[in-house]
């Protein structure tokens, strides 16, 4: 099977193979697209927490991006892990010069395990300068509440937040719920047009370690298919529940889930 699509992925490394740029490259190799990477840190961690954080320089992440896209153009780009105001600085004029539209905004900011993964700072330029240049922001409750500075409840509250982010200059914004203490599972799609909540079952289990990276590299692989922004969610979410499903139980602590799940590819495609 030759690759259906390219994608550059922006994000920093998970040593455990669970989240990070591991979990971003299985996901587009399993849904058959090729994935192109651009490793902003690399983690020490496993399924029980994060050991350490080494940050790679602003300018060889550039090079990166830019050398990599120079040869290979990719037709959507997901963002993950971007530790640093000077990372996303360097990442916001990488973008400038590589000129890709279909951009998904994953704002990772805090580990399964609890560990603070971005500063203040960081967070401050992310909102000013980078937000307003994706396609798609995938902020969890967590995050949303971060970026908004209000207190994520219902899924009321979650249509509020996204238009709040919206204001920042976010296109498109998809709210995950899996942090409501609820029975169903609702993740909420909002721009200045429509609101779209994708309601689905909520699995009981601790394994579910790289789901926000998963669903939005998911997200974007749909998206460099040509697939539109509804249809490229609800397969996004219905592949990352399909992995969650399968319940791996690997480690000790928050374990991975399966980017090998049954969803069948060709069907998708047709």
């Amino acid at each position: 099977m030759k690759p259906r699509s390219k994608l550059l992925i922006i994000a920093g490394s998970d040593s455990s193979g669970g989240a990070g740029i591991q979990a971003d490259i299985k996901t587009v190799t399993s849904l058959g697209s090729y994935a192109m990477t651009a490793i902003t840190a690399v983690t020490a961690q496993n399924t029980t927490g994060v050991n350490s954080i080494v940050g790679i320089n602003s300018k060889e992440i550039f090079k990166q991006i830019v050398f990599t896209c120079k040869d290979i153009r990719p037709d959507a780009i997901k963002i993950g892990m971007l530790q640093s105001s000077s990372v996303i600085t360097t990442v916001v004029s990488a973008l400038k010069k590589i000129k890709v539209s279909k951009i998904i905004l994953d704002p990772v900011m805090v580990a399964k395990g609890g560990a603070k993964l971005i500063n203040d700072r960081a967070i401050h330029t992310l909102k000013t300068h980078l937000i307003k240049r994706a396609f798609l922001i995938t902020p969890n409750i967590p995050e949303a509440e971060v970026l908004t500075k209000i207190k994520i409840k219902n899924s009321k509250d979650m249509i509020k937040a996204a238009h709040i982010l919206l204001k920042l200059g976010a296109k498109n914004v998809l709210i995950k719920g899996g942090h409501l203490k609820s029975k169903d599972m609702k993740d909420i799609l909002v721009n200045k047009k429509t609101v779209k909540i994708f309601k689905n079952r909520k699995f009981l289990t601790k394994n579910t370690h790289g789901t926000g990276c998963t669903l939005s590299s998911a997200i974007a692989t749909f998206l460099s298919c040509g697939k539109l922004l509804n249809e490229s969610c609800e397969l996004g979410i219905k592949y990352v529940n399909e992995a969650i499903g399968s319940n791996l139980n690997f480690g000790k602590g928050h374990g991975p889930i399966n980017h090998l799940n049954s969803i069948n590819i060709k069907n998708i495609y047709k």
